[in-house]
């Protein structure tokens, strides 16, 4: 009897003992779960950096391609400002259909153009205008269209700081049919100094001189070159041939290579 007791008693220590260690281990566990919870730190707030404000849709289009108008004047001599106040003018500062749709700003039509292409309603109904891929294509290919054809030859006898002259020859040559055409330029390159482009590209001292010559030039008068006639003179000058005809003491349509004329 006393050996069946002792028996129990050793028994339910060692199931006590047991059951500690049991519960030891379960509460050991569940400590290294809590101790190797990670916390998350809370993310870097992102700046926002305010976008800059225009005015108008023409100073972001000035602001947008100013870079490559100017760009092209370095390897292709036309004006900036020619340049900029053309895809202004052509585009509608960015919000026409052929250069929201086609990235044409210069209004090209197709001609022997062999890339993709748009058709506008323009001088005719449905004309057929070149699309690219990018603007920046638009304003090289408005470059070569103007460097690769002789009607404009004459643009490039121009000092590229003479804009005046370069709107006013553009119409003559056929650019435009629009009569205002020059005028309309000449006033965006003054109302919004599309003129300092130009003068950023030649640095102001040489600018400076281009300037203090056209204005030598115009007092003067009109030297002829190859190419002229009285109808381009007086297109380039704002006066009918008729004017001129009388300020020089002309009979007819007759002028030569080297002859000064005088102009209003």
């Amino acid at each position: 009897m006393n050996k069946i007791i002792m028996f129990f008693l050793v028994g339910m220590l060692f199931y006590s003992c047991g059951s500690k260690k049991t519960v030891a281990k379960k509460n050991h566990h569940k400590r290294a779960k809590i101790e190797h919870v990670v916390i998350k730190e809370p993310s870097e707030r992102v700046l926002e950096i305010p976008k800059k404000v225009y005015a108008n849709a023409t100073e972001q289009y000035i602001d947008t391609y100013k870079g490559i108008a100017q760009e092209e004047m370095r390897l292709y001599h036309i004006p900036a400002s020619i340049t900029l106040a053309q895809g202004i003018l052509e585009s509608g500062s960015g919000m026409g259909r052929l250069s929201v749709e086609a990235n044409n700003h210069f209004g090209i039509k197709c001609h022997e153009w062999t890339g993709d292409r748009i058709y506008h309603d323009d001088d005719a109904k449905g004309e057929c205008f070149r699309k690219y891929h990018d603007a920046k294509y638009s304003f090289r290919d408005h470059s070569l269209f103007l460097t690769m054809r002789s009607r404009y030859a004459k643009l490039f006898t121009f000092k590229k700081g003479d804009y005046k002259s370069w709107a006013k020859e553009l119409r003559a040559a056929g650019y435009a049919t629009d009569k205002k055409y020059p005028q309309k330029l000449i006033s965006l390159i003054e109302r919004y100094n599309l003129h300092e482009y130009d003068m950023e590209v030649l640095g102001a001292d040489s600018y400076a001189m281009e300037i203090e010559h056209d204005t030598t030039v115009r007092t003067e008068g009109h030297t002829v070159v190859k190419g002229d006639t009285l109808y381009s003179i007086s297109r380039r000058y704002d006066v009918t041939v008729k004017e001129l005809q009388k300020m020089n003491g002309l009979q007819d349509a007759n002028i030569g290579i080297g002859q000064v004329l005088r102009v209003k």
